[in-house]
């Protein structure tokens, strides 16, 4: 097998990790473990399992004293409050309106480059951001339409906070992509973010009671913080290096498939009409606010999730 096909099948597994990865933290929290808990237990093991991984393969561990702030920035956005959001609202909402609520990532950078960069539209992106955002708010706004009344206005509205927190942090650390590798980023901005989740998390990192898992729910723990984070994250750049930004960032779409297949058979949940039309609609818009002009994001991380 050669590297490319090998690196087709890293990225489809690296968005199988980030699609079901919405079905296995809503398994674990709020019911076995708060949020906070479950963020403290991903980004701490991820960040551990980066640094040993840096020991089998040793470079320049340090980073520029004037790059500091910026890293700081992007562990803020893109792990502490991205990854928050992202878990907390997961364990309010269904599964597949976190899959599908999470794709609004590009379109939120779409906004923010219009918006902060003052980069010009055509009629596409127009046309693609009113489909997107019209889909998100037909899903919000006809959420008690589910039969398992599993979704919640807060956890919707988290995950799209969540989803534009990630778009903020992929165009902020676009130039230490440029300076630094992929992994040597991921490992430091892992590290800024350690420094506030664990805080955060401690309590209820330690009022976690553990004699209450089963086999289940360790595989879940376990799936997040080393499928969903750790091997996602390094298959990403894999991915990236051996097939380009723009190929690999067209595999998000396959992410909303991963979690509704698994949320239907492990959580029961069904596909509605308005479902169905308000996928139809974000896909359509995230399609045409990228088909015109690729968006300006790092190279390795577009497929990356909370």
């Amino acid at each position: 097998m050669n590297h490319k096909a090998k690196a087709h099948i890293a990225v489809l597994l690296a968005n199988f990790f980030f699609g079901t990865a919405v079905v296995a933290v809503k398994h674990i929290t709020p019911s076995l473990m708060q949020p906070l808990a479950l963020n403290f237990m991903r980004i701490c093991g991820a960040l551990i399992l980066f640094w040993v991984l840096f020991a089998f393969n040793p470079s320049k561990p340090s980073i520029e004293k004037k790059d500091a702030p910026l890293f700081l920035i992007c562990a803020i956005s893109g792990v502490v409050i991205n990854q928050i959001l992202f878990v907390k609202g997961t364990s309010l909402t269904s599964p597949i309106h976190a899959s599908l609520l999470s794709l609004a990532t590009p379109i939120a950078i779409t906004l923010i480059s219009l918006f902060f960069l003052k980069e010009k539209p055509g009629v596409l992106k127009y046309t693609g951001l009113f489909l997107g955002i019209s889909g998100a708010a037909l899903l919000i706004v006809f959420r008690n339409m589910d039969t398992d009344k599993s979704s919640s206005l807060t956890g919707d509205t988290f995950v799209l906070l969540n989803a534009t927190s990630y778009a903020s942090y992929l165009i902020l650390v676009k130039p230490l992509m440029e300076k630094y590798a992929p992994t040597h980023v991921i490992r430091w901005v892992f590290l800024f973010g350690a420094v506030f989740i664990i805080p955060l998390g401690w309590n209820d990192f330690n009022h976690i009671n553990w004699a209450s898992f089963n086999w289940t729910h360790w595989l879940s723990l376990g799936f997040i913080v080393i499928g969903a984070t750790f091997f996602a994250y390094l298959f990403i750049v894999y991915g990236i290096a051996h097939l380009g930004s723009s190929v690999v960032g067209s595999y998000i779409y396959t992410q909303p498939f991963f979690a509704t297949i698994s949320a239907i058979i492990l959580f029961n949940e069904h596909l509605n009409l308005i479902k169905i039309i308000a996928a139809c609609l974000i896909f359509s818009g995230v399609y045409l606010v990228n088909r015109k002009k690729k968006l300006s994001v790092p190279e390795g991380l577009e497929s990356i999730d909370g």
